[in-house]
């Protein structure tokens, strides 16, 4: 039976986490008026009105269940640990939002679960919202290595919503604690992956240069995923500053000593930024862009990240599209504007990038201009420095290419 008010309370928490408004949920089916009633907790919920609103919401009915003496944090947390499926962290997430006086070190480790899996399924900004109660816990609990490990995701997090500026001030916390308190190579060097990344689309290519120097001195003698990921963010701070040669140089390291037997995933991100880097090239080195796609593809298999996947179908509409195959870029990117988008911030810029580049190729000159200054003022308003100038200088080549080229079938 669902009872009042916990069930109005959690409706309205469900509404409002996916941006709904009660006219929206309420839909034909129901009037806004009892809507809010149920979530005022005025008003007793039938069973078919609950199976409507779980349809309209897609969740199941359990979502709207108070959670009781057998669904206590440590139980759901326990659960959780030991299967990662999608309805144990979903009800860990219930958990946690019932209130009441839970154990600090739980609630973290529970907001650290959670934060993990909207991660996976790229939804950044509720992950977000578990890092940011996250990182307030571990300051509550105040162990270094907790708190480092919190400000360290959230830099992550915050760099994939393109907020750059905060991404560089939780990297730089996260860095500091690391190194202030003695702690581990993992630590420090998880800090200074996400300190890297942020000063560098930032454009701090001084300061992303230093910490990438640290970062590879530190990983140098092993030869795991955290040395691979080492070497690429070492290969993007060469590739902001110019330095091409020595950009490839690092990331072939990666490519040929680190196996997909360690982590396929990062194994198949690494192809994908060879991919990229190879269309860097001036002439762009299309056939070498195009062998790692193939091989990152044929990791897409095993792997079935749908943002990875998203990512590898917008290079191939790249590649398309610098060869001058205009038809088949916009064919492909179509196909990746058909699925719900899975991208980071930066992926998505690039796609909406080529869209208007497109469109400027395509005679609609005048709205591929509007469309590219808004995202460059929008990344350079966002701090994202790195990125304001790369569409800035695709929108020149673009303009030059337009005026020497017509769309080709």
């Amino acid at each position: 039976m669902l009872e009042q008010p916990f069930f109005g309370r959690r409706l309205k928490q469900l509404r409002t986490e996916r941006g709904l408004s009660q006219a929206a949920l309420a839909g034909d089916g129901m009037s806004t008026g009892y809507l809010s009633r149920l979530e005022s907790g005025a008003r007793q919920p039938t069973a078919r009105a609950v199976e409507y609103l779980a349809a309209q919401l897609g969740v199941k009915v359990a979502a709207f269940e108070e959670p009781g003496a057998t669904d206590s944090l440590a139980q759901a947390l326990a659960i959780a640990t030991s299967d990662h499926s999608d309805d144990t962290i979903e009800a860990l997430e219930r958990s946690l939002s019932t209130g009441g006086a839970q154990d600090p070190m739980l609630r973290w480790q529970a907001l650290w679960l959670v934060a993990q899996w909207r991660r996976g399924h790229n939804q950044h900004a509720r992950e977000r919202a578990h890092l940011e109660e996250l990182v307030t816990v571990g300051d509550t609990l105040g162990l270094p290595a907790l708190r480092a490990r919190g400000f360290t995701q959230l830099a992550r997090c915050l760099r994939a919503c393109g907020e750059i500026a905060l991404a560089v001030e939780a990297a730089g916390t996260a860095h500091q604690l690391a190194r202030d308190n003695d702690l581990t190579v993992q630590d420090l060097a998880g800090s200074l992956l996400a300190l890297v990344s942020a000063e560098a689309e930032a454009g701090r290519l001084s300061e992303a240069r230093a910490h990438a120097d640290e970062l590879t001195e530190l990983t140098g003698d092993r030869s795991d995923s955290l040395w691979a990921e080492a070497r690429w963010t070492a290969a993007a701070v060469r590739v902001r500053q110019g330095d091409l040669e020595a950009a490839q140089s690092l990331l072939e390291q990666a490519l040929d000593r680190f196996s997909s037997a360690e982590d396929l995933s990062l194994w198949t991100r690494l192809r994908v930024a060879a991919a990229r880097l190879h269309l860097l090239k001036a002439p762009p080195e299309l056939d070498a862009a195009e062998q790692y796609v193939e091989q990152a593809e044929a990791g897409l298999a095993f792997v079935g990240v749908p943002a990875l996947e998203q990512e590898v179908l917008s290079l191939r509409a790249d590649i398309a599209f610098r060869a001058g195959r205009f038809a088949d870029a916009r064919t492909l990117l179509d196909r990746v504007r058909g699925h719900d988008p899975h991208m980071t911030y930066r992926n998505r810029v690039r796609l909406d990038v080529l869209d208007s580049r497109l469109l400027i190729i395509e005679g609609e000159q005048q709205e591929g201009l509007r469309r590219m200054r808004a995202l460059a003022e929008e990344a350079q308003a966002a701090s994202n420095i790195d990125l304001a100038a790369d569409i800035w200088r695709l929108l020149a080549e673009t303009l030059a290419q337009a005026h020497g080229s017509a769309p080709s079938a």
